[in-house]
């Protein structure tokens, strides 16, 4: 994994060469991996929700190719058992002491295929990975690569064998991002790519390379904070988080925690947006995957088919942006 920062690209330069490299096998997914890129910038987590078959998994893995990043993928399953995760003890050849094992959770980019699939306690095994980029087992507390993101997915159509993530666990990822069919044209051009031999489990075969590491993305967090805010701007997102809190379809409106979340998201898109300041649309472009995984509904409301997405909306139509 690479450590140094380039000495002729700016790192927001080298993102985007990041985002070239991962077009050259993923079609019609921009916004994905525009999200994935942000999350790395602010240290944060994805859920990704979307039927089998529109390239989760292969948004991820071409990704950590062209990040330079080392990444694990587990296969969340009903027996899975948290030491999977996070590793364990385990005698030493010799039978007289203990060592530890690490678990796959010791990576940079952690694919979490199907988190949803597995039980709570094997779920939990990730809160203190996610919140706190460190494991404990055993008594130790040991820390976790720099950097590290957990990328998970769900399918949100198949709930048989399915153990719904509480809301501790939603709130600890920073975006939830849809997944969707690809376009018409999209489709035409991934069935081209296949014809032409395209294998998605080898991006690497498919002319990606490796095009930022570890030390651009560590340079790119930096400019990120000093990326300004506006009094201003700290209100507006105030007033939308409490909007969410006081409106009647929702039960369970935005913590705190999900404020702070959505100010450095704005942030990081305003500097992938070569801005050093943010302003009211950077704050609109995050609000909906930010928020939506964080609104409970009431019970009443999801039945007659009002989602999250559509109350948000409501609530960015009736907050005034300050100019």
């Amino acid at each position: 994994m690479s450590e140094t920062v380039s000495t002729e690209r700016t790192p927001r330069e080298a993102l985007a060469d990041v985002r070239s490299q991962v077009a050259k096998v993923v079609v019609g997914q921009d916004g994905v991996v525009s999200g994935i890129l942000t999350a790395l910038l602010v240290e944060g987590h994805v859920l990704l929700e979307g039927v089998p078959g529109v390239a989760k998994t292969l948004i991820v893995s071409t990704l950590a190719t062209a990040l330079d990043l080392d990444t694990r993928r587990v296969q969340f399953t009903p027996d899975l058992m948290p030491s999977d995760v996070t590793g364990q003890l385990v005698l030493t050849p010799g039978g007289t002491d203990f060592m530890f094992r690490p678990g796959p959770v010791f990576t940079n980019l952690l694919l979490a295929d199907e988190l949803n699939r597995t039980p709570p306690k094997t779920q939990a095994a990730l809160l203190e990975a996610m919140e706190e980029s460190q494991v404990s087992t055993g008594g130790v507390t040991r820390s976790l690569p720099d950097p590290f993101i957990v990328v998970a997915t769900q399918n949100p159509i198949e709930y048989e064998g399915t153990y719904p993530l509480p809301e501790a666990q939603l709130d600890r990822f920073l975006f939830q991002l849809p997944v969707r069919y690809p376009s018409v044209d999209d489709e035409i051009a991934i069935l081209r790519r296949h014809d032409e031999g395209l294998d998605p489990h080898d991006p690497a075969a498919a002319g990606v390379t490796a095009a930022a590491g570890a030390g651009d993305l560590a340079a790119g967090r930096a400019e990120v904070r000093e990326v300004e805010v506006a009094p201003s701007i700290l209100e507006y997102i105030v007033t939308l988080v409490r909007a969410t809190r006081e409106s009647g379809p929702v039960e369970l409106g935005i913590s705190p925690r999900g404020a702070a979340m959505l100010l450095h998201a704005a942030k990081a898109w305003a500097w992938l947006s070569g801005r050093k300041f943010v302003t009211p649309d950077e704050v609109q472009a995050m609000a909906r995957p930010v928020m939506r995984h964080r609104i409970r509904l009431r019970a009443e409301v999801a039945i007659e088919g009002t989602t999250p997405d559509q109350v948000i909306e409501g609530i960015l139509r009736a907050v005034p942006a300050p100019r």
